[in-house]
């Protein structure tokens, strides 16, 4: 894979960020925009354990997807404090993903306030991420193609950025948002997956108080580093193309991949494998 490194910034005003990397969807790493919230200083492991504790959260792990999942459909639960101390004592797979800290801990917004990058941000939707060391993100992009504003809090992680222009080189999986989940991204194995080698990306390491923006529709795979987590503020997508692709996606491939599923079991899910190879390798 050719992968570039994500242009750094210190600060950066509005204007600045709607030329340089809006305008141009261009990802960009701001290293020290949150450094007047309170929660650059208060947020970390142990106050989300405090705060949170004994909130029961959902957890996800790297097996690959089977037929009977659901939507999102979590692969286990346990309470805040119980997951943290994991975390705090081993590596572990268990994650936590898209957790809605406002409807759950809504005192955490008086932590931080919504950035003017002259995008409308979708104040009901902060969402935090959580992982331990080793755990990662199957490469993906998200279901509503949105703006992502991705802060890191405590710990490190590694990032790796695709846009849209790259599908047929990522053996993207057909009916989904993902590509083929037995893809070791930090690590590929040219030989299984040759394709990959005309892939153009991008690539980074985040950690405390950085903030990255993701472009519309940008896939990213995401691996800790260290224990840590991460909180990520949207804006729907301007592109007109974009919002399409998003509409379709939430109000039709979702339900049609579930009905199929239901319909042919680990089937469909062995055949949109086999789609992603054979569509990918023709590119190789």
């Amino acid at each position: 894979m050719k992968l570039q490194e994500i242009d750094r910034v210190e600060t950066i005003t509005k204007e600045e960020f709607l030329t340089h990397y809006f305008k141009p969807q261009k990802p960009v790493i701001i290293e020290r925009f949150i450094e007047d919230w309170p929660a650059f200083k208060k947020w970390n492991l142990d106050y989300m354990a405090d705060i949170a504790g004994d909130k029961m959260v959902p957890l996800y792990d790297n097996r690959p997807v089977h037929h009977k999942d659901g939507f999102n459909q979590p692969h286990a639960k346990m309470r805040m404090s119980e997951y943290i101390d994991l975390l705090k004592r081993e590596p572990t797979k268990y994650r936590i993903f898209l957790w809605n800290m406002l409807k759950e801990v809504p005192q955490l917004q008086k932590d931080f306030t919504y950035p003017d990058f002259g995008l409308k941000l979708m104040k009901g939707l902060p969402m935090l991420f959580f992982g331990g060391k080793n755990s990662y993100t199957f490469m993906h992009y998200d279901i509503d193609l949105a703006n992502i504003f991705h802060f890191q809090f405590h710990g490190k992680k590694e990032v790796i950025l695709f846009d849209q222009d790259q599908n047929d080189f990522l053996y993207k999986v057909p009916h989904s948002i993902i590509t083929r989940e037995d893809i070791d991204f930090a690590n590929p194995d040219y030989d299984k997956w040759p394709a990959l080698k005309k892939a153009k990306g991008f690539k980074t390491c985040l950690e405390h108080g950085n903030m990255l923006y993701m472009p519309e529709g940008y896939w990213h795979y995401m691996r800790y580093i260290s224990p840590g987590f991460s909180m990520s503020l949207r804006s729907i997508p301007k592109n007109p193309m974009n919002l399409a692709k998003a509409v379709y996606n939430l109000v039709f491939m979702r339900y049609f991949d579930t009905l199929m599923r239901k319909i042919k079991g680990q089937k469909w899910i062995n055949w949109k494998n086999e789609q992603a190879l054979i569509r990918s390798n023709k590119y190789s």
